[in-house]
């Protein structure tokens, strides 16, 4: 039986993660408030980061960066996109 959440994206009851996507009391408060689905959402929000940003993966203030971000995404206002960036929808 999987486990569900009420997801802080999705503002609904979904699919829940199988385990902390991330260290910390971050990864915790994900765990417990955001599901699969929100999860994959970030996950594509923060690839279109890491491109339009042009970050390495290495740099230890883009880590931060997409840390804030993150929190941003699930817990507050929503993580915005880069000034200038087009869908490529």
């Amino acid at each position: 039986m999987s486990r569900t959440v009420q997801c802080v994206h999705l503002k609904k009851e979904a699919e829940g993660l199988k385990a902390a996507p991330y260290p910390g009391e971050l990864g915790k408060r994900i765990f417990d408030n955001v599901s699969a689905e929100g999860w994959k959402a970030w996950l594509s929000h923060q690839t279109m980061l890491i491109n339009e940003n042009r970050f390495s993966a290495l740099d230890p203030k883009a880590r931060s960066f997409l840390e804030a971000e993150m929190e941003k995404f699930f817990f507050g206002d929503g993580s915005d996109k880069p000034e200038g960036y087009i869908s490529p929808e």
